[in-house]
């Protein structure tokens, strides 16, 4: 590992001092290519316009004529965080602008097989619905979209994954990343994009007077669930995102949310009131997430979409017992993986891709063991488990994660066009793609792979650089301080502020359930400071470069800062 420091422009961190952000602050916003103090302005105001969409006017218009002539509406969703909160942000708002009879389909993950396939097209037909949305999925459906149009629907696709070679045939597409679209945030998640529909479909209904000087329904109350769906899709957080998640957490801390946040902010031990894009991120949305890997994301769906808080208590305690037990079949995953791996490894390096396969891996939780190996490891990692779609026991499907400097959906297009055959179905970003290929083709496969990983990927890629903010200045070493920089916006394209400096090392000891997390007492800042490094085993010398965050515990009444150690550089 090379522990790096970011660069920061003088000149910009003092323009932002002087316009009245935080010494610190200034600093951390100056080094993350904030210009000026305009930029942290979060008003709603500020979002770009929903008329700079492609495909969000005819959405628009498509909605308001179903909301006219009282026709049924099926959301078709995706079973992770962003499809959950993009479903419930479709349910509520359509019924908030005025729509009778909406309701939704979530496809199985291991039955139905991601997106608008024909047989859910067909699905939704029988249930006697006239219009059929996707959100979160439906740019690649080009066969179920067909479908549903033969079946006499309308169809609307709400997406914002990168499209193929071939578009659908719906009546209108809404994807920032589609061909000819100008919208400047090609970030949007699934839930912002549905939320812009509903922009649009707003301004449509009131262009046509649908409230008549009467005040006209608020669409604010949805921007909880679009933080959430933002932040727990690891989209990068460009100034657009940022608003979208500021101002949806400046509610949640005022209380203003959904029974079903507040039910699942209770049953992951946070604070509504100090919540922030950490627990979004790693408390909140693996809870949702674990429905879709393990159960059905139906329950995750209810619980964010229901105003029953008896009911969304209920559904909250559901998804955290399923948490429970994806993580236990998730270490277990991640152990056998580990073990597979250690035989490619030469020299202690291991080869320039991984790919995993055993058949007792659950297909629900390959993703995330995935980007638990390419954290570890460091390098691009496909895990694939059987699949248990019927007539399929044959495939297997593969979830994967990428190091910064390999494209992991070009790498599998090449794959594809280098070994025609190989691989059934394939998609996904740069840094997450999922595919689908025969059992019998797996070690060819991981060749591919590897092959273009070796072309792709240098030394300086394939060695892990961890970015820091440099050395804290000792007057920031205090809780106050930590809850400062804890109540921003932070993420994906917007790291959260990581400090590295050489520390002397007091003590060390492995403490935990199965003793894998290593404390410490660090002499740091002319101070006594304790520091936990977890999922780390191995002793540091007496002295070395840690990379940390900032943490504070809190116990009988007393605060103190703690370090979280994120790596060393002896």
């Amino acid at each position: 590992m090379k522990i790096v420091n970011r660069d920061v422009p003088p000149r910009t961190a003092w323009a932002l001092e002087q316009a009245g952000v935080h010494p610190l602050l200034a600093r951390l916003y100056a080094a993350r290519g904030v210009r000026a103090a305009s930029e942290l302005d979060d008003a709603l105001a500020l979002l770009l316009p929903p008329s700079t969409l492609k495909g969000a006017p005819e959405a628009a218009r498509l909605l308001a004529d179903a909301i006219a002539r009282d026709e049924r509406i099926c959301i078709v969703a995706d079973y992770d965080c962003d499809g959950a909160t993009a479903c419930a942000v479709a349910l509520r708002g359509l019924r908030l602008l005025g729509a009778r009879h909406v309701d939704y389909l979530v496809p199985n993950r291991v039955v139905d097989g991601y997106g608008l396939t024909a047989p859910i097209a067909r699905r939704v037909a029988q249930q006697g619905a006239q219009v059929l949305v996707t959100v979160d999925n439906g740019i690649a459906s080009v066969e179920g979209v067909r479908e549903a149009k033969a079946l006499g629907l309308a169809v609307l696709v709400t997406d914002h994954h990168l499209p193929g070679a071939e578009l659908p045939t719906a009546d209108a597409i809404v994807n920032p990343n589609q061909p000819g679209c100008g919208f400047e945030s090609k970030a949007l998640a699934g839930v912002g994009v549905m939320l812009y529909v509903l922009m649009a479909l707003r301004g449509e209904l009131r262009a046509r007077g649908r409230w008549a000087g009467a005040e006209e329904p608020r669409l604010e109350p949805l921007l909880p669930l679009v933080a959430l769906g933002t932040v727990a899709d690891v989209v990068p957080l460009d100034a657009n995102n940022r608003r979208l998640v500021a101002q949806g957490i400046k509610r949640v801390r005022a209380g203003q949310m959904p029974p079903g946040m507040a039910a699942l902010i209770t049953a992951a031990g946070r604070r509504a009131d100090a919540v922030s894009t950490f627990d979004f991120g790693f408390a909140l949305g693996p809870r949702i997430n674990a429905a879709g890997r393990l159960a059905d994301m139906t329950l995750g769906i209810e619980c964010l979409a229901t105003d029953d808080a008896g009911r969304a208590q209920t559904l909250a305690q559901q998804l955290d017992a399923i948490n429970r037990e994806r993580r236990e079949i998730e270490g277990g995953m991640r152990e056998q993986a580990m073990a597979l791996i250690e035989p490619l490894c030469t020299d202690a390096e291991p080869p320039p891709a991984l790919s995993v396969y055993d058949a007792r891996f659950h297909e629900g939780v390959v993703g995330i063991v995935a980007a638990r190996l390419k954290e570890r490891l460091h390098r691009p990692t496909f895990v694939f488990a059987r699949s248990g779609a019927p007539g399929h026991e044959h495939e297997l499907k593969g979830s994967g994660r990428s190091i910064a400097g390999f494209h992991l959906r070009d790498a599998l297009d090449l794959v594809a066009k280098r070994h025609p055959g190989v691989l059934l179905r394939f998609g996904g970003h740069a840094m997450a793609a999922g595919c689908t290929i025969a059992e019998a083709d797996f070690e060819r496969f991981g060749a591919a792979l590897r092959e273009v990983a070796r072309e792709r990927l240098d030394a300086a890629t394939l060695t892990r650089r961890l970015e820091t903010d440099g050395p804290l200045a000792p007057q920031y070493l205090r809780a106050d301080l930590v809850d400062l920089l804890a109540r921003e916006v932070w993420g994906q394209g917007f790291a959260p502020p990581t400090f590295s400096d050489r520390v002397r090392i007091l003590s060390q000891r492995l403490v935990g359930e199965a003793k894998n997390h290593l404390q410490m007492k660090l002499h740091y800042l002319d101070q006594e400071v304790d520091a936990i490094w977890f999922s780390h085993t191995e002793p540091l010398p007496e002295q070395a470069l840690l990379a940390f965050r900032l943490d504070v515990n809190r116990w009988r009444g007393e605060q103190r800062v703690q370090l979280l150690v994120e790596g060393a550089q002896t």
